[in-house]
This record gives C-alpha cells, structure tokens and sequence, in this order.
C-alpha cells in the first residue's frame, strides 16, 4: 500500500488528518508532519526523515503538501529527487484530495498513479454559492452532469442501502460514495422530501459527478416497479430511520442487505454503543427486517469492522427492559 505524509505550515496536516480519519476511518501508514513557528527546515527535514522510516512500505510515498514554494515543500523536495521514480508530491492540500487519495490507495498501487488521478478531485472540491458566481465552464459541465445517464436502458442497480439520521454527510459523500461509486444517491424519505430546505441541502452535498434525489418512499416502490427513470444507474440509497427502509423493503423496494450508520440519541431512546440508539419500535423494526430476510451490515465507515446487529439489539433490548 501507498505510505502518504502530510506535510504543512502549523497544525494544518495534523488537523486534516483527523478531518480524514474521522470521514474515512483509521488509515495506516499516513503520518502528519508539521513546520512549527521555533522551527527551521533542518526540524522539518528531521521530522520528514523519522516520518518515512516508521511506514512498512517505504518504495511507495506520496506527499501531500500545503503551498508549493514553502519550506515543508522543499524540505520534501529534497528527499524527493533521488527517489522521484516512485514517489511523488501534490501540492494545494485539501480534504476532498486526501480523502480521494485514502480511497485510491485501496485500487492503486503506485504514489505517481494516485497523484495523477487525485488533482481533478481536488479542483473539484473548490465551489461557489451563489453558483451564479462559478466559472462559465464550471456552470456548464454541472449542467452537463445533472441530465448524465438519465433514462439508459437497463435495471436500477442498488449499490449500497444505508440507515442514516444524518443521511447526506461527510462519511457518505466521500467514504462510501468513493466504496460504492453511485451515480445518483437517492434519500428516501416522506418527512425530508417535504422539507425543501433539507433537501436542497442534500442536492448541494452530493460529491462532484453524482446527482442526488430526494423523494418519498411510495416513489421509490414505484421506481422499484418500473425504473425507467434510472435505468441502468446505480445507486447509493439512505434511509433515515428503520421504519422507512422496512415499508419500502416490503413494498418492493429489492434490498437484501442494510448497512446501518447512525440512529440519533431522543428521549425514551437507548444507546448500547456510540452511533446507534433505540426504542421498542426500532428494535421490532429491526426484527421484522431480519424475518424478511434482510442481512445488516454494521459500520460507519468502509475500512470499519463490521459489528454484530444481533447483539447490539439484545444489549438494546437489555437496556430498555431495566428502564420499566
């Protein structure tokens, strides 16, 4: 696997490294290397030096740098040139690249193949509101992107159906979207697809060259029914609640498997771990889904293990039972 250093003025890489690890989970073999005001590029030359002697594979390195130009570049560039047949330097550091670059290493092989293809991911990263105020070519290939594919021959395909109070965030639009590569995520939701600020806060979040929709769960049976609308897309599905995933399940919509996210905290609610949290009808809702045949896939994040849905409901149903 690739190593990557990110490299910067201040507290800059170690800040966007937690940014990255919080979106795409716990990454080996990265290290956060930082020029601190008391230091000179001799300290960050040290630090570049101790940071590529810790990873495993030391023939691979790519190096994310904040400014082209400043001292943790050329400090960088320095260790670069006898070693410029394999590693490779990107500079203009932001978190869509790093998080591109994380996604990269899991079908790349090479730091000058990542490099290459991560640039595009970073330029894209950078937008506008109001969009009047975006470049005449920017405007012209978002245009060009919300009417692609649309009605192609072909099946919906259903890349991955996701529990998520928080639906459209950061884990999904980069993490799982890279996992997935959907080219529509659709939020089915009654309650959302009313709020029109909601969800135009969805649409704005989708990653560059996926088109997001917004709409009620007897839309999504019927487009379960008869897809001519997304034939031949594929699909990234969020669901807010279990109750919602389990009337479109039953209505038609062909979903085998469930990844579950997130389930907000609420009064009368328990939290046997960190992200999920139930009542009585969860917990029922959860148990219709498994008789239906409905696997779960437990985890935040790809690179996450995956958690037992049975045990995590019995210390649910444990927790709600000393409640009464």
């Amino acid at each position: 696997m690739v190593s990557i250093i990110i490299a910067s003025h201040g507290e800059f890489a170690k800040g966007i490294y937690q940014s990255g690890s919080m979106i795409f989970g716990e990454q080996e073999n990265v290290q956060a290397v930082t020029l601190m005001p008391s230091e000179g590029p001799d300290d960050i030359k040290a630090k570049l030096e101790k940071a590529i002697a810790s990873f495993d594979d030391q023939e691979q390195v790519l190096f994310l740098v904040d400014l082209w130009g400043g001292t943790p570049f050329n400090q960088v560039n320095g260790l670069f040139e006898a070693h410029k047949d394999k590693w490779a330097i990107v500079a203009g550091l932001n978190l869509p690249m790093l998080i591109e670059a994380y996604a990269s290493r899991l079908s790349m092989d090479s730091a000058h193949e990542i490099a290459t293809h991560i640039i595009e991911t970073a330029k894209d990263g950078v937008k506008v509101r109001p969009e009047a105020l975006a470049p005449k070519e920017e405007k012209a290939a978002a245009a060009a992107t919300t009417n692609n594919n649309a009605g192609r021959p072909g099946k919906l395909e259903y890349g991955l159906a996701r529990i998520d109070s928080r639906l459209l965030h950061g884990q999904v639009a980069t993490a799982w979207s890279k996992t997935v590569n959907p080219t529509r995520i659709i939020v089915v939701s009654d309650s959302v697809a009313k709020d029109d600020l909601r969800s135009n806060m969805i649409k704005q979040a989708a990653p560059a060259g996926v088109h997001a929709h917004v709409i009620p769960i007897d839309q999504m049976i019927k487009i379960a029914k008869d897809d001519k609308h997304f034939g031949g897309q594929k699909a990234l599905v969020l669901f807010e609640t279990p109750q919602d995933a389990l009337r479109a399940i039953e209505g038609g919509v062909p979903i085998k498997t469930l990844n579950i996210g997130s389930m907000a905290h609420s009064v009368g609610k328990v939290q046997p771990n960190k992200v999920l949290a139930f009542d009585q009808d969860d917990i029922d809702t959860y148990k219709k889904l498994e008789q239906d045949g409905v696997e779960f896939d437990v985890r935040k994040v790809p690179s996450d293990s995956k958690d037992n849905m049975d045990n995590i409901l019995k210390k649910a149903q444990n927790m709600l039972n000393e409640q009464k």
